[in-house]
């Protein structure tokens, strides 16, 4: 039986072996919605035979197929060997009645139909573990201070806890997008050759998918239509993306100018060959890189959509090759991610510090809208608060020990602020009166 209500091992799933054993369970269930229906001479008891000795090995089947070149002859040859292996010589053999009326698309399309959901499931959870993960360390560090950038350039004050909070609803999306996806792929056809149902009835497709737990298409050619793998390899493309995204940002944190996170290092761990102080973000570089291969493979999904008439299978071995890449990928993506992220160090300090770095440059926003509530146009505040704030950068870019940005403002007559209001606007708090909302809408998300 195929392994229906356990979880298989994302490697398993695209191994011959899971492969055939669904193709086994198709043409069984196949030979039983036939002798149900009782039109095409096959019995129930037939049927029953068929079901206890149907068997295949992979070793048979390729040794069959380096003969016939054809991959689904050499399996039906294999399983007629089994299914028939006790019948004497003059009998009729039950197998006669395995793949009846049906094609080849049949069967493989169908098959891997569950495959695909098979390795979404594998994904799905992958997605609930992470965002469970970033989820609990937004809340651990909701009052973590750190700043935040825009362009790469220091913008706002903000908490290290929103990062990890966006990168739970990001993963929220791509649960919704996988969940989508996996409706879609969850579809099987049997309706044998260009899609006519000239040779079986609908009833023995209705009863394979539903014992399957698949949709019967609607209206399938030979072949079920390739927009469907498109969207999943689109949405593996898209998780990818995302778990890109993320990754990018430890490593952009953990530059030796900025290093306010960095991905675990074990014990006994070693950096560099040539330079032994080095602790290089290697998890986050080696998810980056595998991206690539994900997104880049859902072109290969794009491209099969498109086929001559009702099939031909120019989409066939490319598919093979992506799908079965692109969710094993993703799925060791996440095992990475969800290592690098659950023990992510931080270092609070130096966050501190680099909010600091720029010398009250954060602030200008606040000294902006402090300046217009004296009664100026936005247009005058706006040349006083660019005005100080140019200096200052001047000193920090030329290393220069100069006036902070508010020494400059309290020195400068045009800038009316009191004491009382430069105080309320140079701190890093002030910006985030209204966080507890972010962090409410957070206490909801469920994965």
């Amino acid at each position: 039986m195929i392994p229906r209500y356990t979880r298989p091992a994302m490697g398993k799933i695209w191994e011959p072996e899971n492969k055939f054993a669904i193709w086994k369970e198709i043409e069984i269930l196949a030979c039983e919605a036939q002798a149900e229906l009782g039109q095409c001479g096959i019995t129930k008891e037939e049927a029953a035979w068929i079901r206890r000795h149907a068997d295949f090995k992979v070793e048979r089947i390729d040794e069959i197929e380096s003969v016939t070149n054809h991959d689904v002859i050499a399996f039906l040859t294999c399983m007629a060997e089994y299914i028939d292996a006790e019948i004497p010589e003059e009998e009729e053999k039950p197998s006669r009645w395995v793949h009846y009326g049906m094609t080849s698309s049949d069967l493989g399309d169908t098959a891997l139909s569950y495959q695909v959901t098979q390795a979404i499931d594998v994904i799905l959870e992958d997605v609930k573990a992470l965002g469970e993960t970033c989820k609990r360390r937004a809340f651990e560090f909701e009052d973590t201070l750190c700043v935040g950038r825009t362009h790469g350039i220091h913008a706002e004050p903000m908490t290290f806890g929103m990062k990890f909070g966006s990168w739970a609803w990001a993963l929220k999306r791509a649960q919704d997008r996988l969940l989508q996806a996996r409706e879609v792929a969850a579809t099987g056809a049997i309706s044998g050759a260009v899609g006519t149902y000239s040779s079986i009835d609908p009833f023995v497709e209705q009863y394979v998918c539903e014992k399957m737990g698949l949709a019967a298409d609607p209206l399938s050619t030979q072949v079920l239509a390739r927009d469907r793998h498109a969207q999943v390899l689109s949405a593996l493309a898209v998780t990818a993306s995302t778990l890109e995204s993320i990754a990018l940002q430890v490593r952009l944190m953990q530059e030796s100018d900025v290093i306010e996170a960095e991905e675990p290092f074990k014990k006994g761990q070693k950096g560099s060959s040539a330079m032994p102080h080095k602790r290089n973000p290697i998890t986050a570089e080696r998810v980056c890189g595998l991206a690539r291969v994900v997104k880049a493979n859902a072109q290969v999904g794009f491209d099969n959509v498109a086929l001559w008439f009702e099939r031909d299978i120019s989409h066939s071995g490319a598919e093979r090759v992506v799908l079965a890449d692109s969710f094993t990928a993703l799925d060791y993506m996440f095992g990475k991610m969800q290592w690098m992220l659950d023990g992510l160090q931080l270092y609070p300090e130096r966050m501190i510090h680099n909010i600091n770095r720029t010398r009250g440059l954060i602030y200008s926003s606040k000294v902006l809208l402090a300046l217009v509530d004296t009664g100026i146009t936005r247009e005058d505040a706006y040349v006083i608060v660019q005005r100080n704030a140019m200096a200052v950068w001047s000193d920090i870019q030329n290393a220069v020990d100069g006036p902070t940005y508010r020494e400059r403002l309290e020195a400068d007559s045009e800038a009316n602020l009191s004491k009382e209001t430069l105080d309320e606007i140079f701190d890093p708090w002030a910006f985030l009166g209204r966080k507890g909302e972010v962090f409410r809408r957070l206490k909801e998300l469920e994965f």
